[in-house]
């Protein structure tokens, strides 16, 4: 009797637990420390818990333990599923589409202090055709370079940055505006977040989007309060029609959607390409785990003048330099 007792107890705190990680959001813990960092790896979390039913299913073989082994296996189970169809509707369609000149490509790649060099990062914008680059933890002197390598094959870019003057490249975030677009100008009224640099640009001419390159410092168990701070601030940036928002957000979309301030919206007033395009659940981060099992924390948000035609997760550039996958993601008007 006490020995199910105590198979019930633990069948229940594990039923608990496993409730938190597949929606934390129901006790308002998304974004509460440990759990938003466990949440964020939903595809590990599933291949973790099969691993935990396979090694239990073969413990339930020896008689004394099989009633503890498949009552624990039960809420695993559960889990697993739920967690599945959870990432099943964020999508798996990761796609790339071809543009017409009235679309907007976008390349999103946090460089960890511009590893990769600047002509593997510049290859990578002139394959894809990048229009506009924002690059999280990209010093402005690597940028430049970077502005050269293509405007040597035509595609000549304005380059922005922002850093906090810090002496790590890391911190620094840089923008790569294609000149079909016309001139852009950093506007450094409206704050910026805590550690890394974020960049707001905007036309010249009042014509073209605003542009924000993004880079919110990562949850650690040191930094929780700049990364509430830094989610906030950016929630308050990404309003306004003709608005595109691109970069390292250090979050999923478990941590963004509860600070979207519009019905429908998945970061305040902003749509992410992600989850438009079906391909939410293809991981940006980290490089050394299966794109399956990583999180995308790596987004680009746009404003209703907007629509995504397609959003890819890049795969190919894993061995880099950087933890980061880049993205590419072209929108085109929402006529």
């Amino acid at each position: 009797m006490t020995r199910r007792i105590v198979t019930v107890i633990l069948a229940v705190l594990l039923s608990a637990f496993l409730l938190v990680i597949v929606w934390p959001q129901t006790f308002n813990l998304e974004a509460a420390p440990v759990i938003a960092q466990v949440v964020s790896l939903r595809g590990l979390d599933v291949a973790i818990a099969l691993v935990a039913i396979v090694v239990l299913l073969v413990l339930a073989a020896w008689k004394p333990a099989r009633r503890f082994a498949l009552t624990m296996t039960i809420p695993l189970v559960i889990f697993s599923l739920v967690s599945v169809a959870i990432l099943g509707a964020r999508g798996f369609g990761d796609s790339a589409g071809a543009t017409t000149s009235s679309d907007i490509t976008v390349l999103s790649w946090n460089t960890r202090g511009g590893a990769p060099g600047a002509a593997e990062i510049a290859k990578l914008a002139l394959a894809e055709h990048a229009t506009v680059v924002a690059l999280p933890g990209t010093p402005q002197a690597m940028g430049i370079e970077i502005a050269h390598i293509m405007s040597a094959a035509g595609k000549p870019m304005w380059v922005l940055s922002r850093t906090h003057g810090l002496v790590y490249g890391s911190y620094a975030t840089t923008l790569l505006v294609s000149a079909t677009l016309g001139k852009y100008s950093a506007d450094n009224t409206v704050g910026d977040t805590s550690v890394s640099s974020s960049l707001i640009a905007k036309p010249d001419n009042g014509i073209g989007p605003t542009l924000v390159a993004v880079h919110a410092v990562s949850p650690t168990p040191g930094e929780m309060l700049n990364w509430h701070s830094d989610l906030r601030y950016l929630s308050t940036i990404c309003t306004g029609n003709n608005l595109i928002m691109a970069g390292d957000f250090n979050s999923t979309l478990d941590n963004l959607r509860p600070l979207s301030s519009k019905s429908g919206a998945d970061f305040g007033q902003c749509t992410d390409a992600g989850a438009a395009s079906n391909s939410a659940a293809i991981g940006s981060w980290p490089t050394n785990l299966p794109e399956l099992l990583g999180a995308q924390i790596d987004h680009v948000m746009y404003g209703s003048a907007w629509k995504v035609s397609s959003m890819h997760v890049i795969g190919t550039e894993d061995s880099a330099g950087s933890d980061h996958r880049p993205i590419i993601t072209t929108l085109a008007p929402n006529n």
